[in-house]
C-alpha cells in the first residue's frame, strides 16, 4: 500500500490525510445522529401532544322525535280525465263549409260548432218536400171520395202508404242536413280544431275536442292487498307537477269490480270539482286515499336518517360527562332504526327510538359514534308535514 508506510521500530502508522478523512467521517455521522435525535424528539413531542389534544366540538342542529296522529293513507298515481269527455268526429263525409267556434272557448249544449256542405242536400229536400205535399193532397181527396164510397178502401190505403214514404223521405233529407250541422252534445270547453274551412273530412275524421270541466275524475290503481281497505266516499286528496301549490279534495266515487289479472291491481276512480277547470283531462296526478282510523306515529325529519345498505340509522345527542374533567357536554350516540312511510318532509320511525329523543337533523352523513357536539339551530331547516317549496 502506498498509505501506509512500516517505520524504523517494524510497527505501521497511518498517514495525516487517512487520519483527516475518518475525523470527518465521525463528525458527520455525530451531526446526523444529533439532528436525529432533535427531529425524533419533536416527533414524539407532537405525538404526545395530539393524544392529549381535544378536537372541538362540530356544530349540528337537531329536532325531537315527535308522536303524533297520523291519518294513515295509500298513495298512488293515476291521471285526469273529464266527467263528460269526447272527440266530435264528422258522422257522413263532406266539406267544412262554417266553423261557429273559437279553440279554447266554452260552449253550450246545442250550439253548431262547424257545418259540412249540404247544398246538394237541401235542393233534394226541396224536391223531397214537394213530393210529400203532392202525397198529402192526393190522400186528403182519397179520403173525402173514400167518404161517399167513390174509391175503394185498398185505393185510400195506397194514398196513405204513399204520403207516408213521401214524408219519411223528407224526414231522412232533414236528418242528413242535422247530421251535417255538428252540434255540441254537451257544455264544456272546446279544444283546438282538427279543421279548416273548406276542407274535405271522412266519416270518422276528428274535428274537435269537448271537455267538460267543471267536475273532473282521476283514475288510479292499487294493489288488490289493500282492496279490504277502500270503499267508496272515502276522502281523496290529489296534488299535480302542473300545480304544486294547490292540493284538491275529492271523494272516491268507484272501485271496479274485477282485478287486472296483469297487473293484481284493482282500478278505482275519484271525482274532484273543478270550479275554475284548473285541472285538464290527461294530467299527471299524485293521489292520497284517506282511511277513516288514525294511529299513533313517533316521526323525524327524514333528512334526520342516514340511508345505508347495512341498515338505516340517526346520531341521538345524548349528554355525558367527561372522564378527565368531569364536565357536561354533548356527544352523539348512533341509533339504528326502521322506517315507515314518508309523509312530507318527516319520515316515520317503526323501532329504535323513543318520542323527544334529540336527534341530528342536517349533515349526518359527515358524523361519527361519540363525536363532541354542540347544536345550533339558528340555521336549521323548517320540517313540514305538507312542504310548499318556493322555487317549485
Amino acid at each position: 500500500m502506498h498509505d501506509i508506510a512500516k517505520p524504523k521500530s517494524g510497527k505501521f502508522s497511518m498517514k495525516p490525510t487517512t487520519k483527516w478523512v475518518w475525523i470527518v467521517i465521525v463528525g458527520l455521522v455525530g451531526v446526523l445522529l444529533f439532528f436525529g435525535g432533535i427531529k425524533a424528539w419533536q416527533i414524539m413531542t407532537l405525538i404526545s401532544s395530539g393524544k392529549k389534544m381535544v378536537l372541538p366540538p362540530t356544530t349540528v342542529t337537531s329536532a325531537a322525535a315527535k308522536m303524533g296522529d297520523w291519518q294513515p293513507m295509500l298513495t298512488a298515481v293515476g291521471s285526469i280525465s273529464p266527467v263528460e269527455g269526447a272527440m266530435i268526429s264528422a258522422e257522413l263525409a263532406g266539406t267544412v263549409s262554417e266553423i261557429n267556434f273559437k279553440s279554447g272557448a266554452l260552449v253550450k249544449k246545442g250550439d253548431v260548432l262547424l257545418k259540412l256542405d249540404f247544398s246538394a242536400e237541401e235542393a233534394q229536400m226541396r224536391s223531397a218536400e214537394a213530393d210529400a205535399e203532392l202525397a198529402k193532397k192526393d190522400f186528403e181527396r182519397a179520403q173525402d171520395l173514400a167518404a161517399r164510397q167513390v174509391i175503394s178502401a185498398a185505393e185510400l190505403d195506397a194514398a196513405q202508404s204513399k204520403y207516408s214514404q213521401k214524408k219519411a223521405a223528407v224526414e231522412n233529407m232533414q236528418s242528413v242536413i242535422d247530421k251535417k250541422q255538428i252540434r255540441a252534445p254537451f257544455d264544456g270547453t272546446a279544444g283546438i280544431r282538427a279543421v279548416n274551412p273548406g276542407q274535405m273530412v271522412k266519416v270518422g275524421d276528428p274535428l274537435v275536442s269537448l271537455q267538460a270541466l267543471d267536475r273532473v275524475f282521476v283514475d288510479f290503481s292499487l294493489p288488490q292487498q289493500q282492496l279490504a281497505e277502500i270503499h267508496a266516499d272515502l276522502p281523496v286528496k290529489v296534488t299535480t307537477d302542473a300545480l304544486p301549490d294547490r292540493e284538491f279534495d275529492g271523494k272516491l266515487t268507484a272501485v271496479n269490480s274485477a282485478i287486472d289479472p296483469a297487473t293484481r291491481n284493482v282500478s278505482l276512480q275519484a271525482t274532484l270539482e273543478n270550479a275554475d277547470h284548473a285541472l285538464r283531462a290527461g294530467m299527471f296526478a299524485r293521489v292520497k286515499v284517506l282511511l277513516p282510523q288514525k294511529k299513533q306515529t313517533l316521526f323525524v325529519p327524514s333528512t334526520a336518517v342516514s340511508y345505508a345498505p347495512y341498515g338505516n340509522s340517526v346520531y341521538v345527542i345524548e349528554k355525558k360527562a367527561d372522564e378527565k374533567t368531569k364536565k357536561e357536554g354533548l356527544i352523539l350516540r348512533q341509533a339504528f332504526i326502521r322506517t315507515g312511510e314518508t309523509r312530507g318532509d318527516f319520515v316515520a320511525i317503526t323501532d329504535g327510538l323513543k318520542a323527544n329523543e334529540q336527534v341530528v337533523s342536517t349533515g349526518v352523513f359527515k358524523l361519527r359514534n361519540g363525536m363532541n357536539v354542540v347544536i345550533d339551530n339558528k340555521l336549521a331547516p323548517k320540517a313540514e308535514l305538507n312542504p310548499k317549496p318556493s322555487d317549485s
